[in-house]
Protein backbone atom coordinates (compact mmCIF):
# COMPACT_ATOMS: atom_id res chain seq x y z
CA UNK A 1 0.00 0.00 0.00
CA UNK A 2 3.03 2.26 -0.16
CA UNK A 3 3.30 2.68 3.62
CA UNK A 4 5.86 1.35 6.07
CA UNK A 5 4.70 -0.70 9.03
CA UNK A 6 5.36 2.27 11.32
CA UNK A 7 3.33 4.65 9.13
CA UNK A 8 0.44 2.22 8.97
CA UNK A 9 0.53 1.79 12.76
CA UNK A 10 0.36 5.58 13.24
CA UNK A 11 -2.58 5.80 10.85
CA UNK A 12 -4.40 3.03 12.73
CA UNK A 13 -3.85 4.86 16.03
CA UNK A 14 -5.16 8.09 14.46
CA UNK A 15 -8.38 6.51 13.23
CA UNK A 16 -8.75 4.71 16.56
CA UNK A 17 -8.66 8.07 18.36
CA UNK A 18 -10.98 9.62 15.79
CA UNK A 19 -13.47 6.76 15.97
CA UNK A 20 -13.45 7.01 19.77
CA UNK A 21 -14.38 10.69 19.56
CA UNK A 22 -17.04 10.18 16.90
CA UNK A 23 -18.52 7.18 18.67
CA UNK A 24 -18.75 9.21 21.87
CA UNK A 25 -20.26 12.51 20.67
CA UNK A 26 -21.47 11.78 17.12
CA UNK A 27 -18.82 13.43 14.94
CA UNK A 28 -15.15 14.42 14.91
CA UNK A 29 -13.24 11.50 13.38
CA UNK A 30 -11.88 13.51 10.47
CA UNK A 31 -10.83 16.35 12.76
CA UNK A 32 -8.51 13.89 14.51
CA UNK A 33 -7.50 11.56 11.68
CA UNK A 34 -7.16 13.79 8.60
CA UNK A 35 -4.13 15.84 9.80
CA UNK A 36 -2.23 12.68 10.73
CA UNK A 37 -3.02 10.81 7.51
CA UNK A 38 -2.20 13.94 5.48
CA UNK A 39 1.30 13.99 6.96
CA UNK A 40 1.85 10.28 6.33
CA UNK A 41 0.35 10.02 2.84
CA UNK A 42 -1.52 12.99 1.30
CA UNK A 43 -2.54 10.86 -1.70
CA UNK A 44 -4.69 8.72 0.61
CA UNK A 45 -7.06 11.65 1.07
CA UNK A 46 -9.92 12.09 0.82
CA UNK A 47 -10.93 8.68 -0.50
CA UNK A 48 -9.40 6.52 2.25
CA UNK A 49 -11.07 8.35 5.12
CA UNK A 50 -14.34 8.66 3.22
CA UNK A 51 -14.30 4.87 2.97
CA UNK A 52 -13.30 4.62 6.64
CA UNK A 53 -16.44 6.54 7.51
CA UNK A 54 -18.59 3.61 6.41
CA UNK A 55 -17.63 1.16 9.18
CA UNK A 56 -17.74 3.92 11.81
CA UNK A 57 -21.28 4.95 10.87
CA UNK A 58 -22.40 1.35 10.36
CA UNK A 59 -21.22 0.28 13.83
CA UNK A 60 -22.82 3.34 15.44
CA UNK A 61 -26.14 2.79 13.68
CA UNK A 62 -26.12 -0.86 14.72
CA UNK A 63 -25.34 0.08 18.32
CA UNK A 64 -28.05 2.72 18.76
CA UNK A 65 -30.45 2.15 15.87
CA UNK A 66 -33.44 2.24 18.22
CA UNK A 67 -32.86 5.96 18.89
CA UNK A 68 -32.57 7.21 15.28
CA UNK A 69 -34.76 10.20 14.45
CA UNK A 70 -35.93 8.70 11.16
CA UNK A 71 -38.00 11.67 9.95
CA UNK A 72 -35.04 13.91 10.76
CA UNK A 73 -32.68 11.74 8.70
CA UNK A 74 -35.06 11.93 5.76
CA UNK A 75 -35.18 15.72 5.82
CA UNK A 76 -31.42 15.96 6.36
CA UNK A 77 -30.87 13.94 3.18
CA UNK A 78 -33.33 16.15 1.27
CA UNK A 79 -31.06 19.09 2.09
CA UNK A 80 -27.78 17.21 1.75
CA UNK A 81 -28.20 16.37 -1.94
CA UNK A 82 -28.37 19.97 -3.24
CA UNK A 83 -25.83 21.00 -0.61
CA UNK A 84 -23.37 18.46 -1.98
CA UNK A 85 -23.88 19.82 -5.49
CA UNK A 86 -23.34 23.40 -4.29
CA UNK A 87 -20.18 22.40 -2.42
CA UNK A 88 -18.79 20.67 -5.51
CA UNK A 89 -19.56 23.75 -7.61
CA UNK A 90 -17.97 26.07 -5.03
CA UNK A 91 -14.73 24.07 -5.19
CA UNK A 92 -14.53 24.71 -8.94
CA UNK A 93 -14.96 28.50 -8.68
CA UNK A 94 -13.15 29.38 -5.46
CA UNK A 95 -9.86 28.44 -3.87
CA UNK A 96 -9.82 25.73 -1.22
CA UNK A 97 -8.16 28.17 1.19
CA UNK A 98 -10.84 30.83 0.83
CA UNK A 99 -13.62 28.27 1.19
CA UNK A 100 -12.03 26.75 4.27
CA UNK A 101 -11.74 30.15 5.96
CA UNK A 102 -15.30 31.15 5.05
CA UNK A 103 -16.89 27.90 6.18
CA UNK A 104 -14.74 27.69 9.31
CA UNK A 105 -15.88 31.19 10.27
CA UNK A 106 -19.48 30.15 9.61
CA UNK A 107 -19.09 27.23 12.01
CA UNK A 108 -17.74 29.54 14.74
CA UNK A 109 -20.66 31.94 14.26
CA UNK A 110 -23.10 29.03 14.47
CA UNK A 111 -21.41 27.75 17.66
CA UNK A 112 -21.67 31.20 19.26
CA UNK A 113 -25.31 31.63 18.25
CA UNK A 114 -26.43 28.19 19.45
CA UNK A 115 -24.48 28.34 22.70
CA UNK A 116 -25.89 31.74 23.68
CA UNK A 117 -29.34 31.55 22.14
CA UNK A 118 -32.42 29.40 22.60
CA UNK A 119 -32.47 25.79 21.34
CA UNK A 120 -33.31 25.48 17.64
CA UNK A 121 -36.43 23.34 17.17
CA UNK A 122 -35.90 20.21 15.07
CA UNK A 123 -38.41 20.53 12.25
CA UNK A 124 -38.53 19.61 8.57
CA UNK A 125 -37.22 23.11 7.75
CA UNK A 126 -34.34 23.16 10.21
CA UNK A 127 -33.35 19.56 9.42
CA UNK A 128 -33.30 20.29 5.68
CA UNK A 129 -31.27 23.46 6.27
CA UNK A 130 -28.78 21.58 8.46
CA UNK A 131 -28.50 18.84 5.83
CA UNK A 132 -27.88 21.45 3.15
CA UNK A 133 -25.17 23.12 5.24
CA UNK A 134 -23.62 19.74 6.06
CA UNK A 135 -23.52 18.71 2.41
CA UNK A 136 -22.03 22.02 1.31
CA UNK A 137 -19.43 22.21 4.06
CA UNK A 138 -18.56 18.53 3.91
CA UNK A 139 -17.92 18.65 0.17
CA UNK A 140 -16.14 22.00 0.08
CA UNK A 141 -14.05 21.80 3.24
CA UNK A 142 -14.56 18.37 4.88
CA UNK A 143 -16.39 19.86 7.90
CA UNK A 144 -19.86 18.40 7.47
CA UNK A 145 -20.46 17.29 11.07
CA UNK A 146 -20.96 20.56 13.00
CA UNK A 147 -24.24 21.73 11.37
CA UNK A 148 -25.99 18.47 12.31
CA UNK A 149 -24.38 18.23 15.74
CA UNK A 150 -25.39 21.80 16.61
CA UNK A 151 -28.99 21.08 15.57
CA UNK A 152 -29.18 17.99 17.82
CA UNK A 153 -27.05 19.27 20.72
CA UNK A 154 -30.05 19.49 23.08
CA UNK A 155 -31.27 15.96 22.37
CA UNK A 156 -30.10 12.92 24.30
CA UNK A 157 -26.79 11.36 23.31
CA UNK A 158 -28.22 8.21 21.76
CA UNK A 159 -30.54 10.16 19.48
CA UNK A 160 -27.85 12.59 18.39
CA UNK A 161 -25.19 9.96 17.72
CA UNK A 162 -27.46 7.51 15.92
CA UNK A 163 -29.17 10.17 13.80
CA UNK A 164 -25.87 11.71 12.74
CA UNK A 165 -24.46 8.24 12.04
CA UNK A 166 -27.42 7.31 9.83
CA UNK A 167 -27.12 10.61 7.96
CA UNK A 168 -23.36 10.15 7.53
CA UNK A 169 -23.81 6.56 6.38
CA UNK A 170 -26.10 7.51 3.52
CA UNK A 171 -24.12 10.66 2.74
CA UNK A 172 -20.86 8.69 2.67
CA UNK A 173 -22.35 6.24 0.19
CA UNK A 174 -23.16 9.20 -2.06
CA UNK A 175 -19.63 10.59 -1.68
CA UNK A 176 -18.05 7.22 -2.51
CA UNK A 177 -20.18 7.00 -5.64
CA UNK A 178 -19.04 10.47 -6.70
CA UNK A 179 -15.38 9.64 -6.02
CA UNK A 180 -15.65 6.43 -8.04
CA UNK A 181 -17.28 8.22 -10.97
CA UNK A 182 -14.56 10.89 -11.04
CA UNK A 183 -11.74 8.34 -10.74
CA UNK A 184 -10.59 9.64 -7.35
CA UNK A 185 -11.20 6.25 -5.73
CA UNK A 186 -8.78 3.38 -6.44
CA UNK A 187 -8.23 -0.12 -5.11
CA UNK A 188 -5.26 1.21 -3.14
CA UNK A 189 -7.64 3.43 -1.18
CA UNK A 190 -9.89 0.44 -0.56
CA UNK A 191 -7.02 -1.72 0.71
CA UNK A 192 -5.75 1.05 3.00
CA UNK A 193 -9.22 1.66 4.41
CA UNK A 194 -9.57 -2.06 5.14
CA UNK A 195 -6.21 -2.00 6.92
CA UNK A 196 -7.49 0.79 9.17
CA UNK A 197 -10.66 -1.08 10.11
CA UNK A 198 -9.28 -2.71 13.31
CA UNK A 199 -8.50 0.73 14.73
CA UNK A 200 -11.98 1.92 13.82
CA UNK A 201 -13.69 -1.06 15.45
CA UNK A 202 -11.62 -0.68 18.60
CA UNK A 203 -12.39 3.05 18.79
CA UNK A 204 -16.14 2.55 18.47
CA UNK A 205 -15.98 -0.23 21.08
CA UNK A 206 -14.17 2.07 23.52
CA UNK A 207 -16.65 4.86 22.84
CA UNK A 208 -19.48 2.58 23.94
CA UNK A 209 -18.01 2.65 27.44
CA UNK A 210 -17.31 6.39 27.37
CA UNK A 211 -20.66 7.50 25.93
CA UNK A 212 -22.68 7.00 29.12
CA UNK A 213 -20.27 9.12 31.14
CA UNK A 214 -20.18 11.85 28.50
CA UNK A 215 -23.96 11.85 28.11
CA UNK A 216 -24.44 12.51 31.81
CA UNK A 217 -22.74 15.91 31.99
CA UNK A 218 -20.35 16.54 29.11
CA UNK A 219 -22.21 15.91 25.85
CA UNK A 220 -23.29 19.44 24.94
CA UNK A 221 -20.01 21.09 26.05
CA UNK A 222 -18.09 18.46 24.08
CA UNK A 223 -20.21 19.06 20.96
CA UNK A 224 -19.72 22.83 21.18
CA UNK A 225 -16.00 22.47 21.87
CA UNK A 226 -15.35 20.09 18.97
CA UNK A 227 -17.51 22.12 16.59
CA UNK A 228 -15.60 25.25 17.55
CA UNK A 229 -12.27 23.45 17.19
CA UNK A 230 -13.33 22.24 13.74
CA UNK A 231 -14.03 25.83 12.71
CA UNK A 232 -10.66 27.04 14.03
CA UNK A 233 -8.77 24.24 12.26
CA UNK A 234 -10.60 24.99 9.01
CA UNK A 235 -9.65 28.67 9.22
CA UNK A 236 -6.01 27.84 9.99
CA UNK A 237 -5.89 25.36 7.10
CA UNK A 238 -7.26 28.02 4.78
CA UNK A 239 -4.79 30.67 5.91
CA UNK A 240 -1.76 28.37 5.90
Amino acid sequence: MGLTAAQLAIAVVAVFAGATVQGSIGFGMNLVAVPVVALIDPTALPATLVLAGLPVSTLMVRREHHAIDRPGVGWILVGRLPGTVLGAWAVTVASRGALSVLLGASVLVAVAMTSLGRPVPITATTSTAAGFASGTMGTAAAIGGPPLALLYQHRDGETMRSTLAASFLLGTALSITMLAITGALTWRHVRLALALTPGIAAGVALSTRLAATIDATWLRPAVLAFAGLTGVVAILNGLL
